[in-house]
């Protein structure tokens, strides 16, 4: 069974050291970010979304857990936003350590999202996914998500 339990500070801080390298390799492989600059945009996207960190309001962030031993499998950061006439939950991130992937753990995770979100009083869950992260997008395609806009490119040359 995986479970969200709300993330501690250590654990906040643990999400930070590992997440900001992460989403600037994700804006540089999606072509949105310079590498030279990545880093540096990264830290201050992040402090932009959660400046008052774990208290920042209206979001949402936890940590997977697994089974009687409470292993910690991963993270999930959601944050109530308006979107037309719905409150939902927008899901900013979320990661399953490689060492427990492809064993359940993110489907499971959404499925306790699910139950999470409605108890919040949100009514449903939007997302994105970068498109060279195929494992993913075939996960939410699985759990019902569907797209609703894409962004496309096209390089013409180095200029």
């Amino acid at each position: 069974m995986t479970r969200l339990t709300r993330m501690t500070e250590a654990e906040y801080q643990d999400y930070l050291e590992a997440s900001i390298p992460a989403y600037a390799q994700d804006k540089i492989l999606s072509g949105q970010w310079a590498p030279s600059e990545a880093l540096a945009l990264a830290r201050q996207s992040m402090q932009d979304s959660l400046p008052q960190g774990l208290d920042t309001v209206d979001n949402y962030l936890y940590t997977l857990r697994h089974g009687a031993t409470e292993e910690v499998v991963g993270m999930l950061w959601i944050a109530a936003q308006q979107r037309g006439v719905r409150k939902v939950a927008y899901v900013y991130d979320v990661i399953v350590h490689e060492a427990y992937r492809r064993q359940g753990h993110a489907t499971r995770a959404f499925a306790a999202l699910e139950k999470e979100v409605l108890a919040l009083g949100l009514s449903g869950i939007g997302l994105h996914v970068f498109a060279h992260n195929h494992s993913a997008h075939a996960l939410y395609v699985k759990l019902g998500y569907v797209a609703t806009n894409i962004n496309m490119f096209k390089v013409l040359g180095d200029a």
